[in-house]
């Protein structure tokens, strides 16, 4: 049991004392030093011995400090003189002994025994994280430097609809989250959602990166996933022009969202021609680094490893990697957005799409959705090919991208109509279609495509459209 003295004075040693008694496990014991009857609580704890005496006779804190081995000394006083003399007592009957002095007055003490808790910012800090939009941060656990964030997920963020495993959790990490002020147990398959309240952990700059992520509606793709940008060149499966318009594709899409780089990993390298041609196309610019493979060590791990040594967010390929889904198929695992380039151009995109399928899927790649089309500077089209057989859960995620659309700042357009969604996505020009990446995309499909009667299977089988495919939990 370690034994504890408390010195107490002024307006804050009544409650002290009384938290004090409320936290009392049994297994301190506390000698407390007083001036004031009003701070004597009206239950006691028979591990609890009150004196009464001015604490800044040093014959007197003498006689107690020598009377019993103390571990620390807790002071609140309320004189910075007083506080001072005190201190200054102590440290001649037992200079190592560790003191917690509460500090109202920004007295400087350069002593390593001497710990100052600076009552003055904790009042304020308490005060200005009530605010909206501020961060709460945890003041009195740890390293106290703010590496413990409570952070309330905003709708229309980015994180809200991501499941936790998705998450790039880099220097940081979600360690308990509350929903209806209840503790949800942590899992990789959890789906954050708005107004859910996440604790997160790390260093301190690295959460409030986080924390102004999070809260913002807008700008933030490929958070969370990642921060970089990533083009996977195959040499072997394109010819030159092919190439050369992947990589200006890319080019303008680095220009366009808010990663931070973008790694050019080029594989099975070819001819000397091409290369020269695919470094002058990148010259000059300082936020591409390329990457080349002379060993053809497979594509599966070389995008794991270029993942975990870039923090990537998004995978850039173009379609002709995915005419092999057995070897496409690996995609799947990583849990980054794949954008796949098909035959028309970026530049010319004028919209977002989206074609509804399941709400759950569509539900978690919304805010996405919107983030990605805010950067690209297009509209939004919402495409419902069956609006007869509508059920409550479309008529409420037609609602979701409304209401999205409004935090936003955007316009969206929904379209009903029954035909074919084949042939209606071959009419479709200009357009970014968006949806979730499946599994089912991967597997072999032994029949003509209009036997089919998923969208989302139907379009990823086309190599036309450009596509981004967002990870989702299925």
């Amino acid at each position: 049991m370690k034994k504890i003295l408390v010195i107490l004075d002024g307006i804050v040693a009544k409650k002290l004392m009384q938290r004090i008694i409320e936290s009392n496990t049994g297994e301190n014991s506390y000698d407390v030093i007083y001036m004031n009857d009003a701070i004597i609580p009206t239950q006691n704890s028979s591990n609890i011995t009150f004196y009464k005496f001015d604490p800044t006779s040093e014959f007197k804190l003498k006689m107690i400090l020598e009377k019993n081995i103390h571990s620390e000394v807790f002071i609140a006083l309320n004189s910075k003189e007083e506080l001072l003399n005190v201190i200054k007592n102590i440290k001649l009957i037992k200079k190592n002994l560790q003191i917690i002095a509460l500090d109202y007055w920004g007295i400087d003490i350069d002593d390593p025994y001497v710990s100052i808790y600076r009552g003055i910012d904790i009042l304020a800090n308490g005060m200005v994280e009530r605010l909206p939009n501020v961060p709460v941060l945890a003041q009195n656990i740890g390293m106290k430097e703010g590496e413990i964030m409570e952070v309330k997920i905003p709708f229309g963020s980015s994180y809200a609809y991501r499941y936790i495993g998705s998450i790039e959790q880099k220097d940081w990490k979600i360690f308990g989250l509350y929903r209806h002020q209840q503790l949800v147990n942590i899992k990789a398959s959890l789906i954050l959602k708005p107004n859910d309240i996440i604790l997160i952990i790390g260093k301190p700059k690295v959460l409030m990166q986080i924390y102004n992520v999070i809260i913002r509606s807008e700008g933030q793709f490929p958070m969370p996933f990642g921060v970089n940008a990533y083009l996977y060149l195959d040499l072997y499966l394109q010819d030159q022009y092919r190439v050369i318009q992947i990589v200006q594709e890319a080019k303008y899409l680095n220009q366009q969202l808010k990663n931070k780089n973008l790694i050019v990993r080029i594989t099975r390298p070819t001819t000397a021609t091409l290369m020269n041609l695919i470094k002058n196309e990148l010259k000059g610019i300082n936020s591409i680094i390329i990457q080349i493979d002379y060993h053809n060590i497979g594509m599966q791990k070389l995008i794991k490893n270029d993942i975990n040594t870039f923090d990537i967010g998004l995978l850039i390929l173009g379609y002709e990697i995915f005419k092999n889904k057995k070897k496409s198929k690996v995609l799947i695992n990583f849990k980054v957005p794949v954008f796949k380039l098909g035959h028309e151009l970026l530049v010319k995109t004028k919209f977002t799409s989206i074609i509804v399928n399941d709400v759950k899927s569509y539900e978690q790649i919304s805010p996405i959705i919107f983030d990605i089309s805010s950067q690209l500077k297009t509209k939004t089209k919402i495409f419902d090919m069956h609006p007869l057989e509508k059920d409550e859960n479309i008529y409420k995620l037609l609602d979701h991208f409304e209401n999205l659309a409004k935090i936003f700042n955007q316009k969206i357009e929904i379209i009903s109509n029954q035909k074919n969604p084949i042939r209606y996505l071959s009419k479709q020009k200009n357009i970014l279609q968006i949806m979730p990446l499946k599994k089912d995309m991967f597997k072999k499909r032994f029949f003509f495509k209009f036997f089919y009667t998923n969208s989302d299977l139907i379009s990823f089988d086309m190599s036309k459209d450009n596509q981004l495919l967002i990870p989702i939990v299925e």
